[in-house]
């Protein structure tokens, strides 16, 4: 069966409007985050849709990515249907879960999974990597938060005169953390949870301030790790998020039927990526087509093309000897990116 027919049969079951945003969590460089560039394609979809429908749901696979982008989709979804859903296959981490945490409903199968929403900062006053002095390390919102609470709660500092000692020395690690990298953190911090506050604030069916406020705590707070995954049995009973849709096994069924046909395509199944299975055996040259996003409707197919070209070529590397460092020629395979775009 072809994706638009289980978009058409996801569509027949759920008595909705579906639209897919999938992107490749593959290593290398053939992975793709959730990003802005992705507005006015679903736009194009939801224009196609036409007029206000009762119901549209996104079926959503992710990683993560941009988390300005989830308010910006869901408003923007919202002004087409009285109820929006987010149907989750699999995957649909960090700004996943953000999309999903905006939807009336969050339907999840037993292998869907969401994350926490703590997100980590990168900018150009974080601390440089003593391994490459050319990136800079990102620093975990959560990190920082834990780090005073384990002197406040777990070492008993109260005092201003101990808490500003712990601060100083914080400021003063290896490598030193600038203040406005400290600044880029709490404002993070802050946006986060204002913006998971006015998704859970646009649900068709309002919800309580002290639901919303334990929920955004949770999400951001209480998991304690950007890499604890949570199922639907957690997520509806412990983390109390009633929006959680439990899929029969026909709908269940159907998820992964068409998540497998955007894995295989996407071939999310090569968890490693190696340039040298990538061009071939024995061959000089290769140039391949990858498939990292999708945007898709049963109506109107969106793929984001990446295409690359490989060469093996001779390259100098040098290596010590007892005679001193002398470069040895080695083949390596090159890479390049020749195309990229929606199509």
């Amino acid at each position: 069966m072809s994706k638009a027919e289980l978009i058409k049969k996801i569509e027949e079951n759920r008595g909705s409007k579906v639209i897919t945003y999938i992107t490749s969590d593959r290593q290398g460089p053939v992975n793709a985050r959730v990003a802005m560039d992705i507005i006015p394609i679903v736009s194009e979809q939801l224009r196609k849709i036409g007029t206000k429908v009762p119901k549209i749901d996104l079926f959503l696979y992710t990683a993560g990515g941009d988390t300005m982008v989830p308010w910006r989709l869901v408003s923007m979804i919202r002004e087409y249907c009285d109820t929006f859903s987010v149907i989750v296959p699999y995957k649909a981490h960090s700004a996943g879960t953000m999309i999903a945490l905006g939807a009336d409903e969050i339907v999840m199968s037993d292998l869907s999974e969401i994350s926490p929403i703590d997100p980590s900062t990168a900018n150009v006053f974080n601390p440089s990597d003593p391994t490459n002095p050319q990136n800079k390390i990102p620093i975990s919102v959560e990190d920082v938060i834990s780090y005073f609470d384990l002197a406040k709660n777990k070492f008993g500092i109260k005092s201003d005169e101990d808490l500003t000692k712990i601060f100083n020395k914080f400021m003063e690690s290896n490598p030193q953390i600038h203040p406005l990298a400290l600044g880029n953190v709490n404002r993070t911090h802050n946006l986060i949870r204002l913006l998971a506050k006015r998704l859970l604030k646009s649900h068709k069916e309002p919800m309580k301030e002290d639901q919303i406020e334990k929920i955004v705590e949770a999400f951001t707070e209480k998991l304690y790790s950007h890499t604890y995954f949570i199922g639907r049995k957690e997520a509806k009973e412990e983390l109390n998020v009633k929006s959680i849709v439990y899929a029969d096994t026909t709908l269940s069924d159907l998820m992964s039927k068409l998540y497998s046909e955007y894995a295989n395509e996407m071939e999310l199944q090569k968890v490693v990526w190696n340039p040298e299975n990538e061009i071939g055996m024995n061959a000089s040259q290769n140039k391949k087509e990858y498939k990292v996003a999708f945007v898709e409707s049963a109506e109107l197919p969106k793929a984001y093309g990446l295409t690359m070209e490989f060469k093996r070529q001779q390259v100098m590397v040098p290596q010590q000897t007892l005679q001193g460092m002398i470069q040895v020629p080695q083949e390596q395979v090159v890479m390049r990116v020749v195309e990229q775009g929606w199509k």
